[in-house]
């Protein structure tokens, strides 16, 4: 008789699959027979909800019955009766995003060992401008959102917003990868790393590009460029210091990543430095307003401290941890589920800060 160790090391994909179609079961299922505890309580209040709200430019969004309504002040919001979802993220939203992101992480490991792909650090580096792209495309939406264009209004809007973003850069890259697999094994390019890298730069650029043009023909969209400057600075004297740190008092903590870490502390560190220029010193830099946070973490970090520095300290400490973790053991044992892992972890950094920072730059 199996023990239950052997029968998960011998079983991982049905495990995966059972805990997958148990989740949907239970959040399905409850749905149909508990609509408002599970849905309208539960998954629009904390998933659906918030991106309803950002899509219609809302300050919350409310939910009597079966109908939405949208509400455009904070008085109006605080005087509705719940569920309200106002734009951003709370505690429980983010726990359940962590959990849908490692369950997508095995998934996609499972789907590598079927393509034959991915134990080695190109698949990484490949998947960075993709990283970039779902920012850049964020802000696309940032931008259209200013612009009050109609074409680009609910529901196609929700495509470009977060989490569902998410999904969507996570489908182009997929189309991507196989693509690129299709073009290597015909011989058409010599590595399907270097064509994947390639078509992710391409999708950046012209996201970039579009923005660009906005800029100039329209009146909302306008190009700072001290920001740019001020951002781009600040995260790569963070993520350098930090490398040299590590280097010079702590070189085991890199041991187990190399220059993938590096990556990894450079996609926190723009994330970190976007905030700290967006929220304290955007109007210091000729923009007319300063953002505000979105996010739990950073957001009671501006409060507790009364200013957004220590968020960048954070972060370059939490980024450094996570990289002390992937030793090489078990790059070794599990090569593709630390590739893997290793971009999760910089894309939910280098994605939101690619977004604070193209939106601080145009404007948006």
């Amino acid at each position: 008789m199996f023990s239950l160790r052997e029968r998960l090391d011998a079983e991982p994909q049905q495990l995966w699959a059972a805990v997958v179609g148990a989740l949907v079961l239970v959040l399905g299922g409850g749905s149909l027979l508990f609509p408002e505890t599970v849905y309208d309580s539960f998954l629009w209040h904390y998933f659906w909800g918030p991106v309803q709200a950002d899509a219609h430019n809302a300050t919350c969004a409310i939910r009597p019955g079966s109908t939405i309504e949208y509400l455009y002040s904070k008085s109006a919001c605080a005087g509705a009766a719940e569920p309200v979802a106002e734009p951003g993220y709370t505690i429980v939203s983010e726990v359940g995003y962590m959990i849908a992101l490692l369950l997508t992480v095995s998934g996609v490991v499972f789907l590598l060992e079927r393509l034959e792909i991915g134990e080695e650090r190109g698949l990484f580096w490949a998947m960075v401008p993709f990283m970039l792209l779902g920012g850049a495309l964020r802000t696309v939406e940032d931008a259209h959102n200013a612009i009050g264009d109609s074409w680009f209004d609910y529901p196609l809007n929700t495509l470009l917003i977060s989490p569902v973003i998410y999904f969507t850069v996570f489908g182009v890259a997929l189309a991507c990868i196989v693509a690129s697999i299709w073009l290597a094994r015909r011989e058409v390019v010599d590595r399907y790393d270097y064509a994947l890298g390639t078509m992710g730069t391409a999708g950046f650029l012209l996201s970039v590009a579009y923005l660009a043009v906005l800029a100039v023909i329209e009146s909302a969209v306008t190009f700072y460029p001290l920001v740019l400057v001020a951002m781009v600075g600040l995260a790569a004297a963070a993520a350098l210091a930090t490398w040299v740190a590590i280097e010079r008092f702590a070189p085991e903590v890199n041991e187990g990543t190399g220059l993938a870490g590096g990556m990894v502390l450079v996609a926190h560190a723009v994330d970190g430095a976007a905030n700290v220029i967006g929220l304290d010193y955007l109007m210091a830099l000729g923009v007319p307003y300063n953002l505000s946070p979105k996010h739990p973490a950073n957001r009671f970090i501006v409060d507790l401290f009364g200013a957004a520095w220590p968020f960048l300290v954070v972060k370059m400490v939490a980024a450094t941890f996570v990289v002390w973790v992937f030793d090489g053991q078990l790059a070794e044992e599990s090569p593709r589920y630390t590739i893997l892992l290793l971009v999760a972890v910089a894309a939910v950094g280098l994605g939101p800060g690619t977004r604070d920072l193209l939106r601080s730059v145009f404007g948006v």
